[in-house]
């Protein structure tokens, strides 16, 4: 306390100091604010040296499906009926080779390998193999591109699901939606550029949590917003009673003010954020309801996405909310649907997921595409690693599990530039191991930025003395499945 008061008496501190010594980022930040077109990125600086985007895009913007709890790959895309040949024989060491197990799994003597439950068939024109489990999904096999080789380094899902999102297993690191709000701002200035919905399914759930959608190191505009499905989407974003939107003007106004003096006298970029993040919710008060409104869709709409769609707080709901938000001009909208754990008891949980985000995930890309809007909206599927070809405890054929497995599992994209239609990547016989076409967290970071327009490894923030990246020191953009 002393030390700030002894600051504010002086009028100079070591931001102060720091910023007249700079390139002036206090003033630049407030000419954006004063001018929104000013700058292409919410970091003026950093846009001026890099010429944000890098390249031309292929994508505006990215809805992320992600299925938390880390769904089976061997009951969703990865047919392995060799497997079902071979239930209850040992995996072969030769085939394991070592792996690191979880603690769930490391005291197991033997290994004993199980196929799946549920039926596969193919599909499309490009013969996709998709479980029985999701009908819907099967009819849009020639609008996606499935990824069978996603491979990632955390065995855990705390670390895997921050990988996934930050580019770290560590905590504290900017999401991905954070970077992609850094590079390239917002379409649509009475909304965040980022936006955070959660559902939670039937099944054994993982929990999630604010920093993976954090803003880490990057100025607070950036973090994800997270909306609720409660009557109030948004905490505190409603006037008191009592209060109309003339003196929440002023006072707003008001409060820009004496924040403009604060950021004259000690150039602090925070102080820049808070003005821009008070004209947000003001803006935001107006356009939030009329996004939530779901009044004005039509009956078709409705049966598409299916009854849920109506019930906020639902997948399908979410689903819905991701569309109508990403039409708006929301950069990076993260869902996060809980429910995908399945150690035991795998069947009957696996299919209540199924049901919750089978017909929602396909109506997404059904109504996108029909509303001309998948071409410029990547939309991906997936969660934070695959599951073991082997039994967790006993084998039992309508109730078995299966541990994590980081070294192969499926995901799916689509839109914004990929190649549709196609099946990318196997694995062995047994669906443990990776024969062709690797596909790190990293490769798979860089190439959702690539289709952006940004190059990961021009898109950096210097903190601490070290320039950061999502993409951390390595990742590859998979040009393969880029059309």
């Amino acid at each position: 306390m002393e030390k700030e008061l002894l600051e504010h008496s002086l009028g100079f501190n070591r931001r102060k100091f720091l910023s007249r010594m700079s390139i002036g980022l206090g003033s630049a930040a407030l000419g954006s604010l004063l001018i929104p077109d000013l700058f292409s990125s919410s970091s003026p600086e950093e846009a001026i040296m890099q010429g944000l985007p890098h390249f031309a895009p292929k994508a505006k913007r990215v809805i992320y499906l992600f299925q938390n709890g880390a769904p089976s790959q061997l009951e969703t895309f990865d047919y392995k009926p060799l497997l079902n040949k071979m239930v209850g024989q040992n995996l072969p060491e030769s085939i394991r080779n070592g792996q690191r197990l979880t603690g769930m799994t490391a005291s197991q003597t033997t290994f004993p390998l199980v196929g799946s439950y549920f039926g596969f068939k193919q599909y499309g024109n490009s013969g996709a193999w998709v479980s029985d489990l999701f009908p819907h999904m099967s009819k849009i096999v020639d609008d996606i591109c499935i990824v069978k080789t996603m491979h990632t380094e955390a065995i855990n899902h705390d670390p895997a699901l921050t990988f996934f999102q930050s580019g770290a297993q560590q905590g504290n690191r900017p999401s991905m939606g954070s970077w992609v709000s850094y590079g390239l701002g917002t379409e649509n200035s009475n909304l965040p550029a980022f936006c955070v919905l959660l559902s939670r399914g039937k099944g054994n759930g993982q929990g999630v949590y604010s920093k993976l959608w954090t803003n880490g190191f990057l100025d607070s505009v950036h973090q994800g917003v997270q909306f609720s499905s409660g009557e109030n989407p948004i905490l505190y974003l409603q006037d008191p009673e009592g209060m109309d939107r003339n003196t929440r003007r002023k006072m707003v106004d008001q409060i820009a003010a004496l924040n403009e003096m604060e950021l004259k006298n000690f150039g602090d970029p925070e102080t820049a954020a808070k003005i821009s993040q008070y004209e947000m919710a003001y803006r935001m008060q107006t356009a939030v309801p009329e996004i939530m409104d779901t009044s004005s869709e039509s009956e078709d709409i409705i049966k598409l996405y299916g009854a849920d769609c109506l019930v906020p707080g639902t997948y399908a709901a979410n689903c819905l909310l991701a569309r109508k938000l990403s039409e708006s001009g929301v950069r990076f909208v993260q869902l996060y649907h809980q429910g995908w754990d399945q150690h035991g008891n795998l069947p009957n949980e696996m299919k209540g997921q199924a049901l919750d985000v089978d017909r929602p995930s396909a109506a997404l890309i059904t109504d996108l595409k029909q509303r001309g809007l998948l071409d410029e909206t990547l939309v991906i599927w997936g969660g934070e690693f695959g599951r073991t070809n082997y039994c967790q405890g006993k084998i039992a054929p309508e109730n078995y599990g299966r541990d994590h497995h980081p070294r192969c599992f499926s995901i799916w994209m689509a839109g914004g530039g990929i190649r549709p239609g196609m099946v990318y990547g196997e694995t062995d016989e047994l669906g443990y191991n990776i024969v062709q076409n690797p596909v790190h967290v990293h490769d798979f970071q860089a190439t959702v930025l690539h289709q952006l327009g940004l190059d990961h490894e021009k898109l950096t923030y210097k903190f601490q003395g070290r320039r950061y990246r999502l993409t951390d020191l390595y990742g590859s953009v998979v040009k393969d499945i880029i059309a």
